[in-house]
């Protein structure tokens, strides 16, 4: 079975992609996930400048999921430098996950990026837990489009976008298409809360958080389908992704690969390795060769 990808012009050994989060946040922990198995990863969301982030407890687990309120958090592009630098010895492609509050932070991050070295770009539309930032921009049409296309602009390597479920989420496809990006991410996590029944209020400092985990995946899994049955440039999909099945089914919807970030809180920093042989087992008991045979199944039903 070859399970090996490419997408964007990133040659990826499998579709499995660490999604963006904590353990992107230095060099050595990106090399751990590479020689875990992971096809490509993802770098935490890096703005300009450092920022400290929300105050604790800012993650919690419900028994159904993860709810996060990091607030991005993050040493800013000029320290994050060297963190780069090590996990490009992973010889797998990096991506460069940016954020910033408005059009010139996004081009200027992105730009360190690419100067860094990593193999694309992925523009944070779409957190769920910080002010002023990702989802809050991501609901400004024209804004979305002034820094998709800025960004496409001034780098050379791949423009990746990470947006979340909107409700006209295939008019936000189709303007991020129109932007001129290469490759869509969806979903990232969703707006949640939890309340301390003895306390009254909410858990976490923010009060609100991004939900995720495997209560998530059906909403994603949707989302991948509409947007793939819009748009012409590939999608990778996010959102639940627990084991093989997880992974074919948002193949199965449109998806050319699929993130996984609360996978591995779920099933350890191995799970990459577990995934890509249950992806193998289900090619073989199904009469599949090749992964791309599976990609877009369910569209064309």
């Amino acid at each position: 079975m070859k399970i090996s990808t490419e997408i964007s012009g990133l040659k990826m050994r499998n579709p499995l992609i660490l999604a963006s989060g904590i353990l992107g946040e230095t060099g050595e922990s990106l090399l751990n996930v590479a020689k875990a198995g992971a096809g490509a990863l993802t770098t935490k969301s890096i703005g300009i400048k450092p920022k400290k982030g929300n105050k604790n407890p800012t993650v919690l687990e419900t028994g159904y999921g993860l709810i996060n309120a990091v607030g991005l958090a993050n040493p800013g592009i000029d320290e994050y430098e060297n963190e780069i630098k090590i996990g490009l010895r992973s010889k797998i492609p990096l991506i460069g996950s940016v954020f910033g509050k408005n059009k010139k932070e996004f081009v200027e991050v992105a730009k360190k990026m690419e100067r860094f070295g990593v193999s694309a770009v992925e523009l944070n539309l779409s957190c769920p837990h910080a002010r002023g930032y990702g989802a809050e921009i991501g609901e400004e049409k024209k804004l979305v489009y002034d820094i998709v296309r800025n960004v496409k602009k001034t780098v050379d390597i791949p423009v990746f976008v990470k947006i979340s479920a909107h409700t006209n989420i295939v008019s936000l496809a189709k303007n991020i298409e129109k932007a001129k990006a290469d490759t869509i991410v969806a979903i990232n996590s969703l707006k949640g809360m939890k309340i301390d029944l003895d306390l009254g209020i909410p858990v976490l400092s923010n009060k609100i958080g991004g939900y995720s985990g495997p209560g998530i995946k059906p909403v994603g899994v949707r989302t991948v389908y509409e947007i793939a049955s819009n748009v012409k440039i590939p999608v990778i999909g996010c959102g639940g992704v627990m084991n093989g099945e997880d992974a074919v089914e948002y193949m199965m919807a449109g998806a050319s690969a699929v993130q996984i970030g609360s996978g591995v809180y779920y099933r350890g920093v191995d799970v990459f390795r577990k995934i890509c042989k249950e992806i193998k087992t289900w090619m073989k008991k199904n009469d599949y060769k090749r992964i791309d045979e599976i990609v877009g199944v369910a569209l064309r039903g």
